[in-house]
């Protein structure tokens, strides 16, 4: 075992707030093993207490404002 971490595997619309259950964009992988999934909004709320605990968190909620790259100007 060399103690390295597995790669963490991005986000998808499957993955679901375990508060709500509106689409992940926060995962929080705990120390003792385990994780927990939040929307944007209950990540907000919850993600500060957690990193003070040590959880590893992946913070994917920049792409609740991206533009999608398909779309024409004037839809934009």
């Amino acid at each position: 075992m060399t103690g390295a971490l597995a790669p963490v595997k991005p986000l998808t619309a499957l993955d679901r707030c375990d508060r709500c259950g509106a689409q992940a964009y926060i995962r929080a992988t705990l120390p003792v093993g385990g994780e927990l999934l939040f929307c944007a909004h209950h990540g907000r709320q919850h993600v500060a207490v957690l990193r003070e605990k040590g959880a590893e968190i992946l913070d994917e909620s920049a792409r609740l404002s991206e533009t999608p790259t398909n779309a024409r100007p004037d839809e934009r």
